[in-house]
């Protein structure tokens, strides 16, 4: 495998074409099967899986792996494959994040895929193919949404209106308010963490036991858009590791992530 200079200079734009393209066609092929009579069945204890959701999961696997064979593979709809943890580079996918909302007929849903390098997202794509909400980040070259520049939303101030995530969670931040009123559930993690990154959310929070494909591409489009992710204690969280279920995290521009990460290291959750 090439050095780290070389790797951003050749391999990641050549990788950052395949992955828009790829995540394009991914997404149209879900929509075209969205509010359709489908096949569906449950997988451990509750999560619900389509035919849509594997159908997905064969297109990105048959363009990605197949263009990039020699990188590892760790996706919702597959099996885990062992071998990516000796991988320097790794896609990290989630076919269709939101699937409840998905086989419900809600529109937020969406295709999310991640480029890690070690254990750091360096590409990322989230396509909403209903609201044609198009996010994509490289490694150092900040957040596009539908080609546009974005950002986070600056300050300290908490609008909890603006704030999305599981409400007991949330409430421990002003718990002497009384009853508050977050920003409607997002049902796709991945969209709720991105919508930090344009600033149609100050902050949003993950519940535990998301997982690297709910996680790795929001977190670099999230970290690109001047926005940082990470769990309670301030942690970036690493990827591509033996364990791929996570904690409580939490989404917000710089300085609100500094404020929210302070309040939970003096008032630590039980």
């Amino acid at each position: 495998m090439a050095d780290a200079d070389s790797l951003d200079q050749s391999i990641l734009p050549r990788d950052a074409a395949l992955l828009q393209e790829t995540v394009r066609d991914a997404g149209a092929l879900a929509h075209s099967m969205f509010r359709t009579e489908l096949k569906k069945w449950t997988k451990g204890a509750s999560s619900p899986v389509s035919e849509a959701d594997i159908a997905v999961n064969d297109l990105l696997e048959a363009r990605l792996r197949g263009a990039t064979p020699d990188y590892g593979w760790l996706s919702e709809e597959s099996a885990d494959d062992s071998a990516r943890l000796s991988r320097r580079l790794t896609w990290i996918v989630d076919p269709i994040d939101g699937t409840r909302n998905y086989l419900g007929g809600h529109d937020d849903w969406c295709v999310s895929v991640a480029l890690v390098e070690d254990a750091s997202p360096v590409l990322a794509a989230v396509f909403a193919p209903t609201s044609g909400e198009f996010f994509f980040a490289a490694r150092g070259q900040g957040t596009m949404l539908n080609g546009a520049p974005v950002r986070a939303t600056s300050g300290s101030r908490l609008d909890f209106s603006r704030v999305a995530g599981p409400k007991p969670l949330v409430e421990r931040l002003k718990p002497s308010l009384g009853e508050i009123k977050l920003h409607p559930r997002i049902g796709s993690l991945a969209l709720r963490l991105c919508r930090v990154a344009h600033g149609a959310l100050d902050a949003a929070f993950a519940g535990g036991n998301s997982h690297d494909w709910d996680l790795a591409a929001a977190d670099l489009i999230v970290q690109e858009a001047d926005g940082r992710m990470s769990d309670l204690s301030g942690d970036p969280i690493l990827y591509n590791r033996r364990e791929v279920t996570h904690g409580v995290l939490v989404a917000a521009g710089r300085d609100r992530h500094a404020s929210i990460v302070s309040h939970f290291r003096d008032r630590p959750l039980p």
